[in-house]
């Protein structure tokens, strides 16, 4: 399905952003792993956290969804996973079938992971690689580095690792496996990625220690703890309203209940250094995260940075969204250090260079990242998602303040985390 976005006069009115999709992927697989009845509100029903709710399903879990689309969780203990009698379809989830990876190098069965085309062309080596040192047996196509990925669970042992480049999805499926490896598992980041495992995790009852970069996981001889959880709204999904709001003149919006932690909101650091502002309103701890309302005015007057080192994880999804807002900041906008943007659902840093250039954006590509000049005015034209629910949001907000009708090819893709993007795009429009 394809879009036509037209040019917006302002966009105005109070939004919840979806619940986040991190919490909600660990929130169904910890449960599931949990001894007792664990209650999930406020579920992201999106296509990728759907995946791991099916998964963890044919792996032989009991859920149950009520009217309210609650989710009752049967966990009976990490042990309590049975052979699936199929392959395990992780659709275009990245954090399905990694975390998956680290449990399942834990059992005693045989499972098998796959995805879309685009999911089984992303990188496994750096998790087949850690865990076969456990002792998983793991195989994969192309020399063990592509999905699918055929697991032969068994004793795993500890092991101390350091992660070449800052991935949550990788430090938390070697987080997962360390629960059922011998000993410890130590494992250290260039830069701390989000810690969501980490605190979910330690509230479960995991032996759990965080210093710095650096994360200890003891193995589990107890079983991880129920619990109930009220699943906050997506920093992620919020990021592209706050950019609509900042850059289209006249606008103002208030974004409630947003998961704000400091793993994830490096977006919101480096516009505030261009020049943005936004309040955070009645902050508070929900579920161990803390939660704020965001409230967003236009501001044209925004000025060029250069974002690098250890900011590039804590917004690595917000790189389509903030190379639009830096096409309009005065001078030059340079991120680099994010190599890993060429291996997520698309080749990002490929995309939005290509595309914003179509828009009339002056931005050069380099291998770990971009240089964006600005500001630049934006022309309607027909550009392309390549599939990545990021890229077709990020074009959107391009396409509102562009003169003409911009057509987003393949616009349908933003389902996988955010299925009511266009329409309450629509409803802030005045």
């Amino acid at each position: 399905m394809d879009r036509l976005v037209t040019k917006a006069k302002s966009l105005r009115g109070e939004i919840t952003p979806p619940p986040d999709k991190s919490i909600s992927h660990r929130a169904v697989i910890f449960a599931s792993l949990a001894k007792g009845v664990s209650l999930i509100r406020n579920f992201l029903w999106a296509q990728d956290p759907m995946s791991t709710l099916k998964a963890m399903k044919s792996l032989g879990v009991e859920i149950e969804i009520n009217e309210a689309k609650e989710i009752k969780v049967f966990g009976k203990g990490l042990y309590s996973l049975k052979e699936p009698v199929d392959v395990i379809d992780c659709g275009n989830s990245g954090t399905t079938i990694r975390l998956l990876s680290g449990i399942l190098a834990g059992q005693t069965f045989l499972s098998i992971l796959t995805g879309d085309e685009s999911l089984r062309n992303r990188p496994m080596k750096r998790i087949i690689k850690p865990l076969s040192i456990m002792g998983a047996e793991i195989l994969g196509r192309q020399e063990n580095s592509l999905p699918p990925l055929v697991i032969k669970g068994g004793k795993l042992k500890g092991i101390t690792y350091e992660i070449p480049i800052a991935s949550a999805q990788v430090k938390s499926c070697l987080l997962l496996a360390g629960l059922y490896a011998e000993g410890k598992t130590i494992i250290t980041e260039p830069h701390k990625s989000r810690d969501h495992t980490e605190k979910m995790l330690k509230s479960m009852g995991a032996k759990i220690e965080i210093k710095g970069n650096c994360v200890e996981i003891s193995s589990l001889k107890n079983n991880l703890n129920s619990f109930e959880i009220t699943v906050p709204a997506d920093f992620s999904s919020a990021a592209f309203f706050i950019a609509g709001a900042l850059l289209i003149e006249g606008s103002e919006i208030l974004i409630k209940n947003v998961c704000l932690n400091e793993t994830r909101t490096g977006f919101l650091d480096v516009i505030r250094e261009m020049g943005a502002k936004v309040d955070v309103l009645d902050l508070r701890v929900q579920g161990g995260e803390p939660v704020g309302d965001l409230k967003v005015k236009s501001n044209k007057s925004l000025r060029g940075v250069n974002v690098r080192g250890s900011l590039v994880p804590r917004l690595i999804d917000e790189f389509p969204i903030l190379c639009v807002v830096a096409s309009q900041a005065e001078g030059e906008t340079i991120i680099s250090d994010a190599k890993d943007l060429r291996t997520k659902e698309s080749d990002r840093i490929r995309a939005m260079a290509t595309e914003l250039k179509k828009m009339g954006v002056n931005i050069e590509e380099f291998e770990d990242g971009v240089c964006i000049k600005g500001p630049c005015k934006l022309r309607a034209t027909e550009v392309y998602s390549y599939r990545d629910h990021r890229i077709a949001m990020a074009l959107t907000i391009g396409g509102l303040l562009a003169e003409g009708e911009t057509k987003i090819l393949e616009a349908q893709c933003v389902d996988i985390s955010f299925p009511e993007f266009y329409e309450i795009l629509e409803r802030l429009q005045i």
